[in-house]
């Protein structure tokens, strides 16, 4: 396991060492041209992030799930990213999974003691049910968090897919995946405060992944989010253009279909098809719930 202190991550930033010194909108720019490189960092991880989309989607064909584990920032960055699929792209929320050491009161409170046990980070993973369909994104900023290897190691084990997300070059967490992202983002604004350069970076990856995942799995049409739930004023009046935009129809029609269909995927079928709800939703079974090739003629 590498030295803390030799880690990138860890050192000490030369741009900004007089940072108190500044006057706040001095030291304001300063952050945000520390934050202008995490972008490139990212795009040097595209193809690695490609690999991971289609793998994962792949595994969700198969009845594969995804999960993410981290510490700290990392875990909290991971729940976060999962806990907002469901609404997104209206997809079980035992689809996409996030994990933290110290279990969800460290969303709130900090339970940092816990990253440092291999062997719980593995029984969280095997007590989630994780199995050998699934996939693991196992996120450690650091690369060498004992809580996020152990639970690789298992994953490995069932010869699940694993992904490692970190921001340090060659890292155990690097080491130990078949598919490794690794955003270097260097040295922090304050030293070892991984929650800011890093942390900007695992979440611009986690967007990419989920993201790309669903589009992969039919979640998307156009960029349109036909999976959405209208279960609010605010989502009902999103799913409502979404059926316009895809459709040309009306606000009224798109309020009527919604209503009749009960999803935005299906009320789009519905008008576009011709076709009452029971044999939009009959097309959309046969394509695997695609609207795109449910639409395409003759299938």
């Amino acid at each position: 396991m590498p030295d803390l202190a030799s880690l990138t991550t860890e050192e000490r930033n030369p741009r900004t060492t007089h940072i108190d010194e500044l006057s706040t909108l001095e030291m304001i720019a300063l952050i945000h041209r520390e934050d202008a490189a995490v972008a490139t960092a990212v795009e040097s991880q595209l193809p690695a992030i490609a690999r991971a989309v289609d793998a994962i989607a792949e595994r969700f064909t198969r009845g594969g799930r995804l999960f993410y584990i981290g510490a700290g920032t990392s875990g909290r960055l991971g729940v976060l990213d999962a806990s907002e699929c469901p609404p997104t792209f209206s997809v079980p929320p035992t689809l996409v999974q996030g994990l933290i050491a110290g279990g969800d009161a460290a969303l709130r409170k900090s339970s940092e003691h816990s990253e440092d046990s291999a062997e719980e980070g593995a029984r969280d993973l095997a007590a989630a049910g994780f199995a050998a369909a699934d996939s693991l994104v196992g996120i450690a900023a650091s690369g060498r968090t004992p809580y996020v290897l152990g639970a690789l190691l298992h994953a490995r084990s069932l010869a699940a897919l694993t992904i490692g997300l970190s921001c340090v070059a060659d890292s155990p967490v690097a080491r130990n995946s078949d598919i490794a992202i690794t955003p270097v983002t260097g040295p922090e604004v304050i030293t070892g405060s991984t929650r800011m350069k890093a942390g900007t970076a695992t979440k611009l990856v986690l967007n990419m992944i989920s993201t790309g995942v669903m589009v992969r799995t039919g979640a998307v049409y156009g960029n349109l989010m036909i999976n959405v739930k209208p279960t609010n004023d605010k989502l009902i009046d999103r799913a409502q253009r979404i059926l316009m935009a895809a459709t040309a129809c009306d606000r009224p029609t798109a309020a009527r279909l919604l209503i009749e269909a009960g999803s935005v995927k299906v009320a789009i079928a519905m008008h576009v098809l011709s076709l009452d709800r029971a044999a939009a939703v009959a097309r959309l079974d046969r394509a695997n719930g695609s609207l795109a090739k449910a639409l395409i003629p003759n299938t």
